[in-house]
């Protein structure tokens, strides 16, 4: 061990553990990093479309759910106020 912490190698900051400021570097070139970020924004992007969907279709059965219990409320009210 070099004698910094875990969360000075991690630090961005200007004076941080690492020579050259903290900052963390793709290393070798651009189009290796390139490359990953454009796989990692890819499953990001699926992810989101995962949740989109998912939420979408909850919110479905929510508006469903909420109609069908309003609905009977109504009717349960409305049998006991008609009563002659």
């Amino acid at each position: 061990m070099n004698g910094t912490s875990w969360a000075d190698q991690w630090d961005n900051s200007a004076k941080g553990g690492r020579i050259g400021g903290g900052a963390v570097s793709g290393g070798g070139g651009g189009a290796p990093s390139t490359s990953k970020t454009g796989k990692y924004k890819e499953k990001l992007g699926q992810g989101l479309d995962k949740t989109k969907t998912l939420a979408s279709s909850g919110l479905k059965k929510l508006k469903t759910g909420s109609a069908i219990g309003f609905r009977w409320v109504k009717d349960k009210y409305h049998k006991t106020t008609n009563k002659h």
